[in-house]
């Protein structure tokens, strides 16, 4: 069990630290420019755009679980799974236009309300002046890849549903070498600034799907008879397309309140001024890093609890989750450990303004605390995905939600200290309520095995 968490771990950790790079890259190259304002810019621009990206982000992690439950099925031989008679196969193969359709309705809408959004959304993060201005300038730059960005989520999902985390992990290298010459190039080289770091995105983004498609293409003639039209009647499936939306209304809900949560981390961030904002990007950059690597167990533990669940194989569900959790504390530890290690460095790498560098300085324990307190709920997540127990990160999300709420309240005459120690009790709470959800699906076996959430 250990080999084969690692063998799909360890890819997707190199995938998703390859997307990190995204963030890392542009807070490096515009805080080359000694600009704070700038880089406070973008740092809330690039949050509000990922805030409302990962709201549907169910476009992969619903695609995973949909397209492994396939898998795990077609591995016990019989078509049972699949009441209306289509094979693993076709199963598969309708799971990646179902997403890409959802994906486009979606990117459409969205992309038609960037220049309403753009100017608007700084001013509700809490910035003003020059920092709203870059910001919003940022947004509507960026913008124009939302329908890109959704179309790589479901062609990703799809294809780590199928075990192919390699073949991603090469989409997502050339993507971010790409990425960080256009920041050297269009940043610091043509002196473009917050434009420069918003063009470099869209390009790379443009080129990430570029090579997304190219891989499902291939994998897609692997699937023999179950290649389709999308007007196939399979595909258009009403109760397939409503067992989707079920999932997904889940799924959305719950990374609505995380988005929430996070949106209400940077407002507060802009208040405490310039140089808290920017200082608190940089150690949330390195925090969603070190979650990209988190996140490379959640997605072992997502395949595999899926594959488990498609087979009917509970032991072998429960195994996962056990192995994968263990990894995944030790894995929270190292990093900490890393980064109280290299802290020092990296702020003065990330920033040439000394107030930025005082203020994430002071926050320093905090970023070294954060990945040991969410490495149990980040790996929950790919547990409780791959098991179908949707519901269940609906709930146990709120519950942390409200945590954070009642302890910013509690905690701001602590200043920005309050702000983090707030963040780290939100991780914990997930934890703690995740736990809480398990014990009760341990006692209720038969709901176990049946229900999703």
């Amino acid at each position: 069990m250990t080999r084969t968490i690692w063998a799909l771990a360890l890819p997707a950790m190199a995938t998703n630290l390859a997307t990190a790079l995204f963030g890392l890259a542009d807070t490096w190259a515009i805080g080359q420019l000694g600009d704070s304002a700038a880089q406070g810019a973008v740092d809330l621009g690039a949050r509000a755009l990922i805030s409302a990206l990962t709201v549907f982000n169910f476009l992969r992690t619903a695609t995973v679980a949909l397209t492994a439950r396939a898998v795990g099925a077609d591995a016990q031989g019989p078509d049972a799974q699949f009441p209306d008679a289509q094979t693993a196969d076709a199963q598969t193969a309708a799971a990646l236009w179902r997403a890409l359709i959802v994906a486009g309705a979606i990117g459409a809408a969205l992309l038609a309300l960037v220049p309403w959004a753009a100017p608007r959304a700084p001013v509700w993060l809490g910035a003003g002046g020059r920092v709203a201005d870059l910001a919003g300038h940022y947004i509507g730059l960026r913008g124009l890849a939302i329908p890109a960005a959704l179309a790589n989520m479901a062609l990703t999902g799809w294809l780590i549903g199928q075990r192919h985390v390699r073949a991603v992990l090469g989409a997502e290298v050339a993507a971010n070498v790409l990425h960080i010459a256009l920041d050297l190039l269009l940043v610091l080289g043509f002196g473009m600034g917050v434009s420069g770091v918003a063009l470099a995105s869209v390009l790379s983004e443009l080129a990430r799907l570029l090579a997304l498609a190219l891989i499902a293409r291939r994998v897609w003639h692997t699937l023999g008879p179950a290649r389709m039209p999308i007007w196939a009647p399979a595909i258009r499936d009403a109760r397939a397309f409503r067992a989707l939306a079920a999932m997904n209304g889940d799924l959305m809900m719950r990374t609505l309140l995380l988005i929430v949560t996070m949106l209400a981390f940077t407002r507060q961030s802009a208040q405490g001024g310039v140089a808290v904002l920017a200082a608190n990007g940089i150690l949330m950059q390195w925090f969603l890093a070190a979650a990209m690597l988190l996140d490379g167990l959640e997605t072992a533990a997502q395949v595999l609890c899926a594959q488990a669940q498609g087979a009917g194989d509970g032991a072998g569900l429960r195994r996962a989750l056990r192995h994968t959790l263990g990894w995944g504390l030790v894995l929270g530890l190292a990093l900490g450990a890393l980064q109280g290690l290299a802290g020092a460095r990296l702020i003065a790498a990330f920033t040439l303004d000394p107030a930025v560098r005082a203020a994430a300085g002071a926050a320093l324990p905090w970023a070294m605390a954060l990945p040991l307190i969410g490495a149990s709920s980040f790996v929950l997540d790919g547990v409780f995905v791959g098991a179908g127990w949707t519901r269940g990160l609906l709930v146990t999300m709120a519950a942390a939600a409200l945590m954070f709420q009642g302890a910013l309240m509690l905690a701001a005459p602590l200043g920005n200290h309050g702000l983090w120690l707030a963040y780290a009790l939100f991780l914990a709470a997930r934890a703690g309520a995740q736990g809480l959800w398990l014990a009760r699906q341990a006692r209720q076996p038969a709901r176990h095995a049946a229900r999703a959430g």
